[in-house]
């Protein structure tokens, strides 16, 4: 196996630069090496301001929209649900075990953000996609330090990726 991207754009409603998902696969490769992660899924979907602020305030209780949500399958948070797979062979794998979990992605919120920090809108998908991924593997920014670890680390992706400010 090794880290693959599972993706959508709701309705087909937005228009993302040509080669985005190549380069958001780009991103998951090099991210993932990063952090000696070469196994994996990622699903990413992508929606606009009113799809994301129902999931934040659903899921965070925060009622506005934000730029990207994760969703970690990996958690050892104490609100996992037990979920128990019966197997039928030796063979058959439980269909959550390679799953990192869920990024949302507001494309109307990246878009404006983009033209607000003066760079493009491939750089800002980019680098919200990066930030999402290190949710998904535990990293957070609650004080200074783990926000200059979780900086440096998106940074060097997108250095590496071509996705310069």
């Amino acid at each position: 196996m090794s880290l693959k991207l599972d993706w959508s754009n709701e309705q087909n409603k937005f228009d993302l630069p040509e080669n985005m998902i190549v380069k958001l696969e780009q991103l998951l490769t090099l991210a993932g090496a990063a952090e000696g992660l070469a196994d994996g899924e990622v699903t990413l979907t992508f929606t606009d301001d009113e799809g994301i602020h129902s999931l934040n305030r659903e899921y965070r209780n925060i009622d506005r929209p934000t730029d990207v949500l994760s969703f970690a399958m990996q958690d050892d948070g104490v609100e996992e649900l037990d979920i128990v797979f019966e197997v039928e062979s030796e063979d058959e794998a439980d269909p959550i075990s390679g799953m990192l979990g869920d990024i949302i992605i507001s494309v109307e919120r990246a878009a404006a953000q983009s033209e607000e920090y003066g760079h493009s809108l491939e750089r800002e998908l980019g680098f919200l996609f990066v930030h999402g991924f290190l949710h998904l593997l535990g990293y957070d920014h609650e004080d200074e330090q783990s926000e200059a670890v979780m900086t440096a680390k998106q940074e060097e992706t997108l250095r590496q990726a071509g996705l310069t400010r």
